[in-house]
This record gives structure tokens, sequence and C-alpha cells, in this order.
């Protein structure tokens, strides 16, 4: 479906409106991952929200906001605009029902424009909400335990600056353009009432979050997330992925805990370190991806043998290790140009999802951070953690609506 920004085309698209200013696009039951093109559109609307299990995209734009506004009711009008535009630009369509050259020349459009013509792209867009949120708008009362700011990890050197925000959108698609022009446009629908904290581009990415995707290789040149949850494997989702009755507030039940890491990595000392040490820091080898002492991707670590160091990062973040903790991971490479010391600031900039971040990323991280070898090339400069709510299941709901009514 391409971009429709004639006013007819939004006449048909005006006609789908339900109360609130949702655009009607049906409703789906679990997910399930989505084939065909890459310029397919990824429904909306359902049980979980696109964007978590749905297999990785390969172009990512992430943005956390500051909530500026002192007014509940303007909050909720804009989340309420938001959705009734992320529904509409999932779907191929321009953020407003106008489009960017459909209305009054007099007035300023309701789509930037810069997405004419291109198709949706398998975009998706999930919303999350930041500790910082809770200490307004008599929300206090319904924050989780489970979310909370991350604490300090060894060797972190964390940049408060692009850390935090109150709200988050993930935005991913197949198309850089498509993801971007998205969260522009939400940027825009939200000004005066949100303002912009920090942004991150990603490309590449570095998880496969379905068994018919591949796995991806990151900036050091491994492949990258072998043993990541699947949308497939229903029963570990429903272990280690979603929220469940009983684990906090009931508007979280069914939603994912986010947490968001920018990590530098050390590229060009990367770069002169020999193929034997690169492949003992990790674990695996290079070229087909297999734990060191077995031959293929997939084969099981053997945690037993010597082959795998003490140190080495597949053994550290190994469910065994780690009190069974597992993690959907979903995130990208990033190269923001240099660092004003003639290096290239490139990294990971890492995303998991998962039910819990106290006995998902916190135990995992605190073991590498303390003993990872790979220590010695990376450093995490930008963290966060958000919950992220369950779908929607209908057009007459909209996004925030069960925590902040």
């Amino acid at each position: 479906m391409k971009r429709r920004v004639v006013i007819g085309a939004a006449g048909l698209a005006t006609a789908g409106l339900a109360a609130g200013g949702a655009v009607a696009l049906g409703r789906r039951e679990e997910p399930v991952p989505v084939s065909g093109t890459a310029g397919d559109a990824v429904p909306f609307y359902g049980v979980r929200q696109a964007g978590i299990v749905t297999p990785a995209q390969d172009r990512l734009h992430f943005v956390a906001f500051d909530v500026i506004t002192k007014r509940r009711e303007d909050l909720l009008a804009m989340l309420e605009s938001w959705t009734a535009a992320a529904a509409r630009m999932t779907a191929g369509l321009d953020a407003g029902t106008f489009g960017a050259v459909g209305g009054a020349p007099e007035a300023p459009p309701d789509d930037t424009g810069e997405a004419i013509g291109l198709p949706p792209s398998g975009l998706t867009l999930t919303i999350g909400f930041g500790p910082s949120l809770f200490g307004r708008f008599g929300l206090a009362g319904k924050k989780p335990e489970a979310l909370a700011d991350l604490p300090r990890f060894p060797g972190d050197a964390i940049d408060p600056q692009i850390s935090g925000g109150d709200l988050c959108i993930q935005a991913c698609a197949h198309d850089p353009q498509v993801a971007v022009h998205a969260v522009r446009n939400l940027a825009r629908i939200g000004m005066g009432v949100v303002s912009v904290r920090w942004s991150q581009l990603g490309f590449g990415r570095t998880s496969s979050t379905s068994t018919s995707q591949a796995t991806p290789r990151n900036l050091f040149g491994f492949k990258d997330g072998t043993a990541n949850l699947k949308a497939e494997e229903t029963a570990l989702l429903d272990e280690h992925l979603w929220v469940r009755e009983g684990d906090g507030p009931d508007w979280m039940t069914g939603g994912s805990y986010l947490v968001t890491r920018k990590i530098r990595m050390m590229i060009e000392t990367w770069d002169r370190t020999s193929l034997t040490e690169q492949e003992a820091i990790v674990g695996r080898t290079k070229g087909e991806g297999a734990p060191l002492g077995r031959t293929a991707e997939h084969d099981e670590p053997d945690l037993t043998s010597d082959a795998i160091a003490k140190d080495a990062h597949v053994r550290l973040a190994h469910p065994t290790q780690n009190n069974n903790a597992r993690l959907l991971r979903r995130g990208y490479n990033f190269v923001d140009g240099s660092d004003g010391l003639g290096r290239l600031n490139a990294g990971l900039f890492f995303i998991a999802y998962q039910r819990d971040p106290r006995r998902g990323f916190i135990p995992v991280q605190t073991s590498l951070a303390r003993h990872d070898s790979m220590n010695e090339y990376i450093r995490h400069v930008s963290s966060a953690v958000f919950a992220c709510p369950p779908g929607l299941a209908a057009a007459d709901d909209f996004w925030g609506r069960s925590l902040l009514t």
C-alpha cells in the first residue's frame, strides 16, 4: 500500500474513524511472525504491541521524551492523537487525514511529507513509560515495583543527557526514512506537551526475533543474539517476556519491560586484536559463530570445558550462569560520526525486553560488568528503562488510557 495524500484517499481512511479519532484497522490475536516483502504493513492493533516479537526490521529510530505539560488532560489528548497517527502511519498512510498536500494551502500540513510514495516498510511503533513519569499526574500508586532506574554497574560511563525519559517511542522499519518520518510526526503532534530528550538512529539489526531470520553481526564482526528468545517460543515468552497477572499493576499485565543501553565499541582497538584473542573474548568462532569447542552456531556451549574461558562473554551471559535469566534482544548497530579524537563513535544500541528487569537484565549485566573480558573494548554511555503496556485490542482504545484514566 502506497501512502495516500490526495483528498479522496484521505476520505476513505476517514470513513474508518471510531470514537476518539483512531483508525479502525482491525484487531488481531497473539502476534505471529509476519511474512511477505519488506514493504508490507505490520498490524497495529493486537493483544501485544508490535515491535517486540515482530521479526526485527533493518532500521531503528528510538526517541525518549520529557513531558513538559502540567495538565493531565493535555497528555491524554496527545496520547490519543499519537495513537491515531501511529495506526495510520503503520498502515502506510499519512499521519493525518489530510496528509502532506491534501489540506488547506493556508494551513500547515498534518503530515511532514518525506514519506510520500513510500510503502509501510514493516513500520512498527512501540510506546513505553519511564519511571520519572510516575512522580506526576497522580500516578505514584500505579508505578510497578519492577520499573526503577537501573543501578550503576562497574565501568559505567553514563551520560544523563542521553539517558532516561518520561516516554519512549521505538520506531522500527526496513526503510530508515519511514522510521524517521514516524518519529518526526509524533514529535510534531506532541509539541508543547512533550519535548525530545534524546534519540538514536540504528542500522543493521543485531538480533533475530524469529526463527525465520538468520543471525546478524555486530560491529565487532561476530554473530550476535544466537541464543535470543524467538517469537515462536511461546512457552519461553510467557515465562521470561510477558508480564503476568499478579506481577504488578493491572495496566501492565500482558506488557513487557524495555531496557536500552548505548554501548560504545572501541573498534580501533578491537581491530588491532588477534583473531584468536577476539574469539577467546567472545567465546565463539568469528566465521561460523559456533561456541569454542563445538562446530555449528546453534550448538550448545560446553561450559564444563576449558575451551571457553572463565571470563568469556558467552559463558558469563549464559542463562545457566544467571539463574536462568532470558531476554528478548532487538538491538542495532550505530555510527554517530567521530568522537573528536580521530576515532569513529560507533557501537551497539542495546534493546532488551523482559518480564522483570530485576530478574532479567540486572543480574546478567552485573555479572558481565564485573568479569567480562570484553569490557576492555566497550563503554556503556546511556541507560534507560521503560514499561511497555500490552497492545490495543481495538480502535476505540489509545496508548496510555489504562494508565492515565
